[in-house]
């Protein structure tokens, strides 16, 4: 997202525990404020990211302070990436990578719409709530170098 432009990005669609993906404000390159005003825990969040049902952050990131086996390395490192990026950033990426770069190869986490190929028991809800989204971001917020 360049400039100062403010989109305001309403995605209403069945949600597992909502019924409704919750709306957020993009500015410029982030999402400041947290989806349905929801506090992340870092624990949680944790968990989500090494879950490889759901997230599967470690197919394509490396995560630090882990024992896992077989991390990715087509995304970049986790580890550092507090220092480089606000959470606002971070929640950006989470929830629709392509929002920063259409040519994204992460998928988002947090859409339902003009997706592909996705299977008719996943249609109209996203991977991730709006609460693992902000558990997401207060873990990987957290990662300081």
């Amino acid at each position: 997202m360049r400039g100062a432009v403010v989109a305001l990005i309403a995605l209403l669609a069945a949600a597992p525990a909502s019924g409704r993906v919750a709306p957020f404000v993009v500015q410029e390159d982030a999402i400041a404020a947290p989806l349905d005003g929801l506090a992340g825990d870092p624990v949680r969040g944790e968990a989500v990211t090494r879950n490889r049902e759901t997230a599967n952050c470690l197919i394509c990131h490396a995560i630090p302070g882990t024992t896992e086996r077989f991390m990715g390395d087509i995304g970049p490192p986790l580890a550092g990436v507090g220092s480089r990026l606000a959470p606002g950033q971070i929640r950006l990426r989470v929830v629709d990578p392509t929002l920063v770069n259409p040519e994204a190869i992460m998928p988002p986490y947090y859409r339902t719409e003009g997706l592909l190929r996705v299977d008719p028991r996943y249609r109209g809800q996203p991977v991730l709530t709006a609460q693992e989204v902000e558990d997401v971001v207060a873990y990987l917020a957290g990662l300081k170098e």
